[in-house]
């Protein structure tokens, strides 16, 4: 029986400027690199850095990194100093930030969990929302 998220892994075109991006802004803990990837931390996530090349994606697929509402503002006004790409304005329960990774991967950071998600939904449900 499948447990949970193990870990994510995400292709990167340069290591060390994945390894920059994903520690020094968004706060990652890097564990151990190697010629073609590097482990990190967030919380309780397990992220790997994988040298391959990047293919873009133009759908919505993209990973959601949780945000206490207290640091939410001061966490945007950083990524902006730092001249993060913003790929979406919010238009979703919660504060939301849409940003890319030096190699375009999707990232969001948010503020909210799937519970907060669900009471949205009850005042304001998506078309053709069902219960499940």
């Amino acid at each position: 029986m499948l447990k949970g998220l193990n870990h994510i892994t995400i292709a990167v075109s340069d290591l060390e400027r994945s390894l920059h991006f994903y520690t020094h802004i968004l706060g990652f803990t890097a564990h151990v690199k190697w010629q073609g990837g590097a482990y990190l931390t967030l919380g309780e996530l397990w992220l790997c850095l994988s040298c391959d090349t990047p293919c873009a994606k133009r759908d919505y697929t993209h990973i959601a990194f949780d945000i206490s509402s207290n640091d939410f503002e001061a966490f945007v006004i950083k990524l902006r100093n730092f001249n993060v790409t913003e790929w979406k304005e919010n238009s979703s329960e919660g504060q939301s930030c849409y940003i890319l990774d030096p190699d375009g991967n999707k990232l969001e950071v948010h503020v909210g969990d799937l519970q907060s998600r669900l009471q949205a939904l009850k005042l304001q449900p998506y078309k053709g929302l069902v219960w499940l």
